[in-house]
């Protein structure tokens, strides 16, 4: 009856608006279009629709989908029964019982082969028989479970097992360290940890200080080589196998959540502070992947590689909607080095990434084009524009350039890709142009955050305009608001600009203990503020152009937004990654680049540079002074303004990296990390520049 009436208000809501909107056929239902009345703010055959916020002021501001514009998707369309993980669970084991669903590379006499399966069926065994594990030793409903290990299928079974029997599953990074596990283990009061030997190892180390703590499960590992504890400590440590044979033995009922309780606590380490546990409940996260839906069809013959974090909101959401779908998912050996390898053994057709590894395969493609002769690279040359022209146009590209170029290419991720998805952080539109050219099939990038339970707008497919993030998912609305400190009005011309807020089912409940930070990113209507600066293209799509909360003021007054001018040199063929800084103390930005060691080492063998190391390479300041000169050339370009470009750069040979402590686990720069870091290699820059100041002709009065 509830629903019904909300239906019922959004109707009379349209009503209202009157003439402005009219239906328009196209390739899916429910798109609107305009009238001639409808004004600027109104979609013509768009990605979005337009309402107002509030009927009252008349203020036109709130996109939603086009696909479902009078109602918020709030679970699968073509499932509504399904409210739970464990609903939506029990629908995939019924559904594709025996079908791959788990998959990982078997290693024989020492040598990795090919990739081994679990069928969903085996997969639901395994999941009752875990939950039932868990109760045999006496972890209470509702109690929180810890998962401490990189992905694996023990991971999504165990997972399974705490949405069936109603625990909340709560994610500890792998890379946070010591300090931060030990502080969300004690923060979230988990009952039990599943960890692999070398977690368990660290764990050790401060058992004593886990109050809460009352069970280990060790992940691959037999139960002989399980340490034992004296029974004082009241920690149990057992193998996974055991577990499963415990439960076995000891077989329970489920134990269903209700759609509004909740599912995991998932911590965000952020750039700064103590880890934040931001609270998803069932409903959720069924809303955000019921959304997806609508945008992103998959199918029980499509094959999925899992090796972003699945301690990270955007590989756990993957995971839902690829399990309602059927997917099989087959895992990475747990080392990056090696996924272009285990890409080729598993010949995916669906490949989710950041634009780290985008940026890395699109400057080395282009590297091998440049070293593959002259008339292989014009070749190249010829099929990239031909095939772009036709994209273009709306055109279905000759077969001829993809026989004679492009499936060598495709071949690099195995082959068989349809769909590459981006998300994280912004893509460059070169390498999203790239992207599609070369693999061919739909490349999407999207837009999310833990708290959103991921999706928050997500590219159209046929959508061939890069530079954005596309339109907002049917399970959420988005608005944006006026930033005055930083000049960002609805009002602008010739698009609006604002804060990115989002409302609807997908927004979290709240972060666990913490009112405070909740109350600064919800606010009394439901919108949760993003942080984020975008502005709405013409066909309602969101283009992500700024960052609010990591502003800083140069001492000449000028504010700065180093996320914006980072994404920005990243263009440069010299730059795999970018640190900004400054301060108000300083009238200039300074930059630390991690290099691309390729491409410099190309460079400097074309300049007759010897040297006998890349860190000495780094060092040399005919290398620093050639990448400033290409990132000027590309600040230029992206038309920078004068301050935002930096005077001075350190080159570094090691690329920033969750180990090194300096990106968090969603691949974002920790800046307080990076200064300390980097403290030195500032404080030599502003030297030099300080210096070079006082060196200069002074003119006369």
């Amino acid at each position: 009856m509830e629903n019904e009436n909300g239906l019922e208000v959004a109707r009379r809501r349209l009503q209202r608006i009157g003439g402005h909107l009219g239906t328009v056929r196209s390739d899916f239902g429910g798109r609107l279009d305009t009238q001639c009345t409808a004004g600027e703010y109104c979609i013509g055959q768009g990605y979005s629709v337009v309402l107002p916020e509030n009927l009252q002021m008349g203020k036109w501001n709130v996109y939603r989908s086009a696909r479902s514009p009078l109602k918020l998707v709030d679970r699968f369309p073509e499932h509504p029964e399904i409210q739970t993980l464990h609903e939506n669970f029990l629908h995939a084991v019924d559904s594709y019982h025996e079908c791959k669903y788990l998959g990982t590379r078997v290693r024989v006499d020492g040598t990795v082969g090919e990739y081994k399966w679990m069928t969903y069926g085996e997969a639901g065994t395994a999941r009752t028989a875990l939950g039932s594990g868990l109760i045999y030793h006496g972890i209470p409903k509702g109690a929180c479970i810890g998962l401490y290990f990189i992905n694996r299928p023990e991971w999504i079974v165990t997972e399974h097992a705490c949405s069936s029997y109603s625990y909340i599953s709560v994610p500890l990074y792998d890379t946070l360290g010591p300090d931060a596990v030990k502080y969300i283990i004690n923060h979230a009061d988990i009952s039990a940890v599943f960890c692999v030997q070398e977690a368990l190892k660290i764990m050790l180390s401060f058992l004593s200080e886990l109050p809460s703590l009352r069970l280990i499960v060790v992940v691959g590992a037999a139960e002989d080589h399980i340490p034992s504890l004296p029974s004082k400590a009241g920690i149990e440590i057992i193998s996974y196998s055991k577990l499963l044979d415990q439960g076995h033995s000891n077989l329970q009922p489920f134990r269903p959540p209700m759609p509004e309780d909740i599912a995991t606590f998932c911590y965000t380490s952020g750039t700064t502070g103590t880890p934040k546990g931001a609270v998803l409940s069932h409903e959720n996260l069924i809303a955000s992947s019921g959304g997806a839906t609508l945008s992103v069809k998959l199918y029980p013959t499509d094959v999925y590689i899992s090796y972003l974090p699945l301690a990270h909101i955007y590989e756990r959401a993957n995971c839902v909607g690829l399990t309602y779908s059927g997917v099989a998912i087959g895992f990475y050996q747990g080392d990056s080095m090696k996924l272009m390898d285990d890409l080729v053994a598993l010949r995916p057709t669906i490949f989710a990434s950041v634009p780290r590894l985008y940026n890395r395969i699109y400057s080395g493609i282009l590297n091998a084009v440049k070293m593959s002769g002259t008339l292989r690279e014009r070749l190249f040359n010829a099929a990239f524009n031909a095939k772009k022209q036709a994209i273009m146009n709306g055109k279905v590209p000759s077969p001829i350039w993809d026989k004679l170029v492009f499936n060598k290419i495709r071949a690099r991720l195995g082959g068989r890709v349809r769909l590459m998805i981006s998300g994280a952080s912004p893509l460059s539109p070169e390498v999203m142009d790239f992207l599609r050219i070369c693999f061919g099939g739909r490349v999407s990038e999207g837009y999310g955050m833990t708290e959103t339970s991921c999706t928050i707008c997500l590219c159209d497919e046929g959508d061939n305009l890069s530079g954005h993030v596309g339109s907002p998912s049917a399970a959420c609305e988005v608005k944006l608001e006026d930033v005055p400190e930083m000049n960002y009005t609805s009002d602008d011309k010739p698009y609006p600009r604002g804060e990115i807020c989002v409302r609807g089912p997908i927004v979290f409940k709240g972060y666990y203990k913490d009112e405070l930070q909740t109350r600064e990113i919800l606010d009394d209507n439901g919108w949760l503020h993003t942080g984020d600066i975008g502005l709405w293209l013409p066909g309602g799509r969101l283009k992500i152009i700024d960052r609010k909360k990591n502003i800083f003021k140069l001492s000449q007054g000028e504010y700065i937004a180093p996320e914006k001018i980072e994404n920005v040199y990243v263009k440069s063929k010299f730059v795999g990654q970018c640190f900004i800084y400054g301060d108000s103390l300083n009238s200039w930005l300074v930059a630390v680049v991690a290099v691309e060691p390729d491409v410099l080492s190309a460079w400097a063998a074309s300049e007759g540079i010897k040297y006998q190391d890349l860190n000495q390479l780094c060092a040399d300041p005919r290398a620093r002074a050639a990448v400033l000169v290409d990132m000027d050339a590309v600040g230029r370009d992206s038309r920078l303004r004068g301050f935002e470009f930096a005077k001075a750069v350190t080159l570094v040979p090691d690329p920033f990296s969750l180990e090194n402590g300096l990106l968090t686990p969603t691949f974002k720069i920790k800046r307080q990390q990076a200064k300390a870091h980097f403290a030195e290699a500032i404080s030599n820059m502003y030297s030099e520049l300080a210096l070079e100041e006082q060196n200069l002709p002074r003119r006369s009065l």
